[in-house]
C-alpha cells in the first residue's frame, strides 16, 4: 500500500527465499524466523553472503535477546516483532533501505550490547561449525523428511544427504533422530508448533 514499494516475490519456506533473492536481487526482504524447509536465521546468513546489497529486516514472533542477537549476528539490518504496527514495519524498511540499522523500541539495548560484543568471550557453539549445507539438511531432517526427500528437496544425491546428516550428528554430539530434534528445539530452531 505504500506507493513507493513494490512486492517482487513471495515465498513458502527458507530455500524458496533463498531462490527468489538469487534470481530477483530484491533491495530489501522482510523474513520471519520460522520458516518451513529452512529456519530464518539460516536464510539471513545466506542472502548476506550471495547478496551482501539486500537489506535483511526480520519481522518475527520472538523478541528475546538470543532470536535478536542471533539474526543481528547473521547479517540482519532490522528486527520487528510482530506485535508492531504496519507503521513501523514501514518505518524500518525505509531505515534499512537507507543504510540503517533498525531495532524496534520494543526490545532492549540489551540486543545491540549482545550484537556488538565480538566473538571474545562468547562460549563454543558446535552449530556455528556446521556447513550452510549440512544445516540445510539438518532443517529438513528435524522437520520430519526422509533422506531421499531431502535429496530432491536441495538436488544432491540421497548418499551426500546421509554424509551431511552424519557429520552434523557428530558435529552436535547427537546419537540419534531424537537426541537431534531435542538439539533443535532446545536451540530454539523448531517449536512444538513446527512439528504439527
Amino acid at each position: 500500500m505504500e506507493p513507493d514499494f513494490r512486492i517482487v516475490g513471495e515465498a513458502s519456506d527458507g530455500l524458496d527465499a533463498l531462490q527468489l533473492v538469487d534470481r530477483l536481487e530484491p533491495q530489501v526482504v522482510v523474513l520471519d524466523l520460522r520458516l518451513p524447509g529452512l529456519h530464518g536465521v539460516e536464510v539471513t546468513r545466506e542472502i548476506a553472503r550471495r547478496s551482501p546489497q539486500t537489506r535483511i529486516v526480520i519481522l518475527s514472533v520472538h523478541a528475546d535477546e538470543r532470536h535478536v542477537a542471533d539474526a543481528l549476528k547473521n547479517g540482519a539490518a532490522g528486527y520487528v516483532p510482530k506485535t508492531a504496527t504496519a507503521e513501523e514495519l514501514v518505518y524500518a524498511i525505509r531505515q534499512v533501505t537507507a543504510g540503517a540499522h533498525y531495532l524496534s523500541p520494543s526490545l532492549s539495548e540489551r540486543e545491540i550490547q549482545a550484537y556488538t560484543q565480538g566473538a571474545d568471550g562468547v562460549p563454543y557453539d558446535a552449530y556455528a561449525t556446521l556447513t550452510a549445507r549440512e544445516r540445510q539438511v539438518m532443517h529438513l531432517v528435524v522437520e520430519g523428511h526422509t533422506s531421499a526427500a531431502v535429496a530432491s528437496r536441495l538436488s544432491i544425491g540421497t548418499r551426500t544427504v546421509e554424509t551431511h546428516r552424519a557429520n552434523l550428528m557428530h558435529k552436535l554430539g547427537a546419537r540419534n533422530l531424537a537426541e537431534l530434534i531435542r538439539y533443535a528445539f532446545s536451540r530454539g530452531l523448531f517449536s512444538p508448533e513446527d512439528k504439527a
